[in-house]
């Protein structure tokens, strides 16, 4: 059965880093777009970040440029967020995501990075505190 499988996450301090990892099992990352999404108490799931398995292309929130980077390690069937200059405001549940997309290559083909409607598999989430 095709399963997502999210570790990494723990309580940083404020202008800390930490490394989520999601990890297939049933299925590989070819043919898919992995994104990862966001939700704080309270709010709305958001997406933080995506990248396509096909030409490596990538997306960010406009929240998390130049703090977050995605990346894919083909060879553990595992993509990566590392979450770099944190802070409270990134407090949140982390969750990844894979929507089987073989007639697409690039995250840019439509311009619609985070339709949760798109998904076809979910991970558990794993929890991401960032103190003051």
């Amino acid at each position: 059965e095709e399963q997502l499988v999210e570790s990494g996450g723990g309580l940083v301090q404020a202008g800390g880093s930490l490394r989520l990892s999601c990890t297939a099992s049933g299925f590989t990352f070819d043919d898919y777009v992995i994104g990862w999404f966001r939700q704080a108490p309270g709010k709305e799931r958001e997406g933080v970040s995506c990248i396509s398995d096909a030409d490596g292309s990538t997306y960010y929130a406009d929240s998390v440029k130049g703090r977050f980077t995605i990346s894919f390690d083909h060879a553990k069937n595992t993509v990566y967020l590392q979450m770099n200059s944190l802070r409270p405001e990134d407090t949140a549940v982390y969750y990844c995501a894979a929507d089987f997309a073989p007639d697409v290559y690039s995250v840019h083909y439509s311009g619609n990075y985070f339709d949760e409607s798109e998904y076809d598999y979910w991970g558990q989430g794993t929890q991401v505190t960032v103190s003051s």
